[in-house]
């Protein structure tokens, strides 16, 4: 979870940090949607997370990651979206 939350923040993305689940709920950027930014991060950091909007509604303006991967993995997953032009 620190590597994936710390990581993200220091790149600007904003969320909150959760107490203890799996997941990791991160707001989009501005001008986007969930599934636009899913795609995004897919085709161009290849890395996958599911869009909010999939949750309902009110999930919409979020992506939710999963904290199931290696802590290598998820170094390199950050890595890879630190990348991106957001």
């Amino acid at each position: 979870m620190d590597i994936l939350y710390e990581g993200l923040k220091s790149k600007g993305f904003e969320m909150n940090k959760p107490n203890a689940t799996f997941y990791l709920w991160v707001k989009v950027p501005r001008g986007t949607n969930s599934i636009e930014f899913v795609a995004r991060l897919l085709k161009e950091a290849e890395v996958l997370c599911t869009p909010g909007v999939g949750f309902g509604n009110e999930g919409e303006g979020y992506v939710r990651f999963a904290l199931t991967q290696s802590k290598e993995k998820i170094k390199e997953a950050v890595e890879r979206i630190g990348r991106l032009n957001l």
